[in-house]
């Protein structure tokens, strides 16, 4: 048996409707067995709480080995992963196709599953990651205005601690008084389309919630970057949550019912020839990864996986196709930039870093490129019982994000990037200002 991989990692389609994915007994052994291989590797203990825990657990019991570990204490270990995939991609040397045939994060995701399917989820987790039923509220000025005062007062904060286990410290995202989808053209055909060798040369905007319903000016953004390089946008006409934040809770049905609201309207987009671009990497993760792996014999699903675009993936292998304007003015001055997790995991480069050196080719630019987990993952960042551990995961990058005490700092990741400027004001090095990297390049062509 050789040490570790040489090939590059695979991923085997996620059999989640099989009975034994649900045997728990089944899932106990099959953890036993990756735990014993971690136990002797523990190249991820630098990663997320997971290892940590796990390790702490081996190294307690009387002969430290896994077999001494009592199986309830396994959940320590599952509850702490929030499904980052960086072990996968980045530090596990047994990943398929090495025989051992190890993926972490998707046992992780079968455990989280089998925990569901019990009913041992909580309520209140359930309704953090229902994203499409809060965002109902975005969009109704009176109603933001009075919800996004009443959520920044201590008494709501402690409120919200107690019924819905939000930390009172965590950063939360306001609503927004005007939904990214609301009051305004949802498209723009006006531009000729011009296809590149690479690319295709209309976009379809799957908005994803957190544009949607939080930062629409992310969204708004996006566009004028498409209409000042004359590329023919629409917003597409009906969609829902992605459902990672399910995925994350291992409540499968749900993904699947998202699944299928969302990839029947994508599909006629990639058959039309548009490519889908999503401005949140988690978004694209899910068509791009984890729906094609649970369900691989649908071939809309895949159709959407092989048209999904990340922006700066698309808007680098535009500039490739020698279609895109580089007629930047703004200088941007220190720029620290984040490369979240998820961003990572869809092995495409780093195409956020290679448009804000492009820009940097005509106007000043001093990049700081930072990439590492900023230990907020989602829901995980906010709940009370991980926003602690959120923070000490993220502090190596706060740390390195505030060098050169830069007048931007950003990530792909709009939540990821407000954690980092609480870590950031905590530390004493506080931002000058955050701001998404698409706004960034909408600052640099000095499109107001």
């Amino acid at each position: 048996m050789r040490e570790g991989n040489l090939e590059a990692p695979t991923r085997h389609p996620i059999d989640w409707k099989s009975p034994d994915f649900y045997d728990e007994s089944k899932a106990m052994a099959e953890m036993e067995r990756v735990f014993d291989i971690c136990h002797g590797c523990r190249r991820c203990v630098s990663l997320c709480q997971s290892f940590p825990n796990l390790f702490d657990l081996v190294d307690a019991t009387d002969d430290g080995e896994v077999h001494g570990v009592k199986k309830d204490d396994y959940w320590k270990v599952v509850d702490q992963c929030y499904l980052c995939d960086l072990c996968y991609m980045t530090k596990c040397p047994y990943t398929p196709p090495h025989a051992w045939n190890l993926d972490f994060p998707h046992l992780m995701l079968r455990a989280k599953a089998i925990k569901h399917a019990k009913g041992q989820v909580k309520g209140s987790e359930q309704l953090l990651a229902s994203t499409d039923v809060h965002g109902q509220f975005a969009g109704i000025p009176i109603v933001v205005d009075i919800v996004n005062k009443v959520n920044s007062t201590k008494t709501m904060r402690g409120l919200m601690d107690s019924q819905l286990g939000v930390h009172p410290d965590a950063w939360m995202p306001g609503m927004a008084p005007q939904r990214f989808r609301w009051g305004k053209n949802m498209a723009n055909p006006s531009f000729t389309v011009t296809n590149g060798e690479r690319t295709p040369g209309k976009v379809a905007i799957y908005a994803t919630c957190y544009v949607n319903y939080n930062e629409p000016g992310i969204g708004n953004d996006l566009i004028k970057l498409l209409d000042h390089n004359q590329i023919p946008w629409e917003i597409v006409e009906k969609e829902q949550c992605c459902g990672m934040p399910k995925l994350e809770l291992g409540d499968l049905p749900a993904v699947e019912r998202a699944k299928d609201a969302n990839i029947p309207v994508l599909a006629k987009y990639a058959r039309a020839g548009w490519a889908i671009v999503t401005p949140v990497p988690s978004c694209t993760l899910m068509f791009k990864q984890e729906l094609p792996l649970m369900f691989p014999d649908e071939a809309d699903v895949q159709l959407v996986k092989a048209s999904m675009w990340d922006p700066f993936e698309y808007l680098t292998a535009r500039n490739r196709d020698g279609l895109l304007k580089t007629d930047f003015k703004q200088a941007l001055g220190r720029v620290s930039y984040h490369i979240p997790c998820h961003g990572r995991v869809q092995n495409i480069g780093r195409k956020t870093e290679e448009m804000l050196k492009l820009v940097g080719q005509t106007v000043e630019v001093k990049l700081t490129t930072v990439e590492r987990c900023s230990g907020h993952a989602g829901t995980y960042g906010v709940k009370t019982p991980t926003h602690p551990i959120a923070m000490k995961i993220g502090k190596p990058v706060f740390k390195s994000m505030a060098k050169d005490e830069p007048d931007y700092i950003g990530s792909d990741c709009p939540m990821a990037g407000h954690h980092i400027a609480q870590g950031m004001q905590q530390a004493g090095t506080p931002a000058r200002a955050v701001q998404h990297p698409i706004s960034l390049v909408r600052i640099a062509y000095g499109i107001e």
